[in-house]
């Protein structure tokens, strides 16, 4: 029978090891291999693992030592994952997208031995002095998979049981500004993290689920969420085949949870508007259901309205979750702020969303909404092991998934980690009745001429509501006004400035935009202006048009 363990163990591969003695023959993990799917059962992926912890004790690696994963998430991914921890190994979980200097300089920052890939290897990271580099799929000069394997037959190492305390991984953020910095998390971290997660959704830890897994496991929400909590619950992982396949694999999988991005309903979301252009009564059928759902699970709906939200869910709702598989249920949404009416459209048309909030040093959950929560502006409750406080406004976290601290980086450190322990996120929030709230970001907020300040995320995130935008930047520090970079295919700037103060009627008057500057986009991580988890540098963007919004103010006389 599948569910959470009791008793929880002391490191992440003790964790595999007590799933595997639980549920030996329940499905653990599917994936593509080129030619078709492929399935294991947990006592089948126990095997590869012990083959990885052979091939690894025969590559001369010693407890402590680096090895780095870069490639997109497979079978063979966690298969690594966990042979190398059970070894004592440090895991450098690196994204697979990101530029091959940033990975260049991660690989030597950390010291990395052994790398691990799924596609050819950049001259950049062939540079690095690596012991040896291996390739889940067929690249030409690279070591393949099952070679890697073969070599460690004769090995029989048995699994090292590390200190909880020890190193288990090193996650390098991709940073808004600046070289990324290697966040130093332990067994000890990501499973306090694990735990607390289950304790606050006991009744989602304890149904039989399936995941389809496609955010990079080198993001922490996927890995901690979607390897690990998988794993405590005895779920089985479907792993897609990429961005381009999700919709293909979500109708394959028909997973009951995802943890994703709000990005991926934005983009649904969107085709879902651009498919009922042109039908208004349909446009209205399906915004009367969201409406109707969404009553119902605010609790504001009463003897008919139930009943008539029984039918649109019917005629609507399931339609709607079909494009999602069919059987969504849960979705673990973090990475981002989401818009409130997003997830009140789709939370109305049937998903159940457990928004949370949290960073790659704090393992990386801080925060998350249980089910009775109805709140959907909220980032959910803070876990009951850590204590959030606030310094002028700046949410400060102390508990056991806190990290040891910045790897090589100790000034870092110490100016993220206060004396009494307490880790200063950078983000401004508050708390209402135990429900967290984000207000902005400490550093990130526009302090304009006349005194008024402006948290600019949410700005821009209102703008994006309207579709004419792809992607919008706001600035104004120290000027007299707010100006806005968009990409969008209007070229017509009064509109796009029109349209941008359409949807911040609801914001004060020093928000409204006064100058729009139409730029060449997207803005991508490949040119250098998003962050590998998608976040935009901010800092960046503003240096390259600096002489363009420069001009905006001095055309218009307010700086």
């Amino acid at each position: 029978m599948s569910g959470p363990l009791s008793n929880a163990p002391a490191t992440l591969g003790g964790l595999f090891a007590r799933r595997i003695a639980t549920t030996p023959d329940e499905p653990a993990y599917r994936g593509y291999d080129g030619r078709g799917w492929r399935a294991w059962s947990w006592g089948e992926a126990g095997r590869e693992v012990a083959r990885a912890r052979a091939a690894f004790a025969a590559s001369g690696l010693s407890p402590g030592d680096r090895v780095g994963i870069c490639a997109y998430n497979a079978p063979e991914w966690v298969f690594c994952d966990i042979a190398a921890l059970s070894l004592g190994l440090t895991v450098v979980s690196l994204f697979f997208n990101d530029r091959a200097e940033n990975i260049a300089y991660c690989l030597k920052d950390a010291g990395v031995r052994w790398l691990f890939i799924d596609r050819p290897p950049a001259p950049e990271i062939l540079a690095c002095g690596l012991q040896g580099i291996v390739s889940f799929k067929e690249v030409r000069g690279v070591v393949p998979f099952q070679e890697w394997l073969a070599a460690g037959r004769k090995a029989r190492p048995a699994p090292r049981e590390p200190d909880p305390d020890e190193l288990a991984t090193i996650v390098y953020t991709s940073g808004t500004t600046g070289r990324p910095k290697g966040v130093m998390l332990s067994h000890r971290n990501i499973l306090a993290n694990v735990g607390a997660l289950l304790a606050a959704i006991p009744e989602v830890a304890v149904q039989p689920h399936r995941f389809l897994s496609f955010l990079p496991l080198s993001h922490m929400l996927e890995r901690t969420v979607g390897e690990f909590v998988a794993m405590a619950m005895g779920a089985e992982t479907v792993f897609s085949r990429g961005i381009s396949d999700l919709g293909a694999d979500l109708g394959i999988a028909r997973p009951t949870i995802l943890v994703s991005v709000p990005k991926i309903f934005e983009r649904t979301y969107g085709k879902m508007q651009e498919e009922m252009k042109g039908s208004p009564r349909r446009e209205r059928l399906v915004a009367r259901a969201s409406a109707a759902g969404l009553a119902v699970f605010e609790g504001r709906a009463r003897g008919l309205e139930r009943l008539s939200a029984w039918f649109y869910d019917a005629l609507v709702g399931r339609a709607v979750r079909r494009r999602l598989g069919g059987k969504l249920r849960y979705v673990f949404l973090g990475g981002a702020p989401a818009s409130p009416r997003l997830l009140a459209y789709f939370t109305g048309l049937g998903l159940h969303f457990l928004q949370g909030y949290g960073l790659t040093e704090t393992s990386p959950v801080i925060s998350c909404l249980h089910l009775a929560d109805r709140d959907l502006a909220s980032v959910g409750r803070p876990l009951a092991n850590l204590t959030v406080r606030f310094l002028d406004g700046e949410i400060c976290v102390k508990g056991p998934s806190i990290m040891r601290g910045y790897w090589n980086h100790p000034e870092a450190t110490a100016e993220t980690i206060d004396a009494e322990g307490f880790l200063h996120t950078g983000d401004l929030g508050r708390l209402d009745n135990g429900l967290l709230y984000l207000t902005g970001r400490a550093k990130d907020i526009i302090v304009l001429s006349n005194g008024e300040k402006v948290a600019p995320a949410d700005v821009e995130q209102a703008i994006l509501q309207d579709r004419a935008f792809e992607q919008a930047l706001v600035v104004g520090e120290g000027r007299g006004a707010l100006a806005l970079l968009a990409v969008s295919d209007i070229e017509d700037e009064e509109i796009l400035r029109d349209r941008a103060n359409e949807q911040l009627h609801a914001f004060p008057g020093y928000t409204r935009i006064r100058h729009v500057l139409r730029v060449n986009g997207p803005w991508t991580i490949e040119n250098g202006f998003l962050t590998p988890t998608l976040k935009v540098r901010r800092q960046s963007i503003e240096e390259r048009y600096q002489a363009a919004i420069d001009g905006l103010y001095a055309a218009g006389h307010d700086r």
